[in-house]
């Protein structure tokens, strides 16, 4: 089923998904309806009977133009309550969501889609993610400074963003890369660390990540390191890219 209003779509899942808080289960379903509430991913929401844990309304009401009306509950589970966790659309203009419950992503412990951990967000149906062992001579250049130089990279095509060299840490100048606490974390890849590049008197600021352990998906590009196109020069086949316009800019 799909519903559409303004620029919120609304679709039936048909993965199990559940979300624990403090060790116990919040919500155990097979019918998950992802909603876009922004375009760039969606978000989940559920038939307020899969709801495990007590909804406490708090009272507040919060409004948007598109969805309406939503409920503001308290979510308790044992002795536990998160404040203001869950939301509610009994008179939503838009049908689909009347009786589902939506649940606050980081307010959860953890969250699964069958038998498998996601972060951030919910997985994007429209989303694919391929990374493609490449024979393309791939140049990364900083202020002019040769700082990767491969003929063995991974090219990553992750659909909406600009594809991703990533090149083994051998063919990168390491010695011009600095470690930082930077992280983040993705549903399609994993969890990220990050570097960033020191050129002359120039700190380039987490211009570099990769991931150590991958998701499945993505265990192409294992050990391996990627940089901003959108923020360095990178050069392919002997081509100079134009750097991409896009949210990381």
């Amino acid at each position: 089923m799909t519903a559409e209003r303004g620029r919120v779509r609304v679709e039936t899942g048909t993965k199990r998904v559940r979300a624990y808080l403090a060790g116990s289960p919040v919500v155990d379903t097979v019918r998950p309806a992802l909603v876009w509430e922004k375009p760039y991913y969606p978000t989940y929401y559920f038939p307020a009977a899969d709801v495990l844990a007590s909804l406490v309304p708090t009272g507040d009401v919060v409004r948007s133009p598109s969805r309406g009306s939503g409920e503001v509950h308290d979510v308790k589970i044992g002795d536990v309550v998160a404040a203001g966790a869950a939301l509610t659309y009994p008179e939503s203009p838009l049908e689909a969501l009347r009786g589902l419950v939506r649940l606050e992503w980081d307010a959860m412990d953890e969250w699964f889609e069958e038998d498998e951990p996601v972060y951030v967000h919910p997985r994007d149906p429209y989303t694919r993610v391929d990374a493609l062992p490449s024979s393309r001579h791939v140049r990364v250049e900083i202020d002019g400074v040769v700082v990767a130089e491969s003929r063995r990279p991974v090219v990553l095509f992750e659909t909406g963003l600009p594809a991703r060299y990533y090149l083994p840490m051998t063919d990168v100048r390491m010695d011009l890369l600095r470690h930082t606490e930077l992280r983040t974390s993705c549903p399609y890849k994993g969890t990220a660390e990050y570097w960033s590049v020191v050129v002359g008197d120039e700190v380039h600021e987490n211009v570099v990540w990769g991931y150590r352990t991958p998701l499945p998906e993505s265990r192409a590009v294992a050990g391996l390191v990627s940089f901003y196109n959108e923020k360095v020069d990178i050069v392919v086949d002997g081509v100079r890219e134009e750097r991409p316009r896009t949210p990381f800019s």
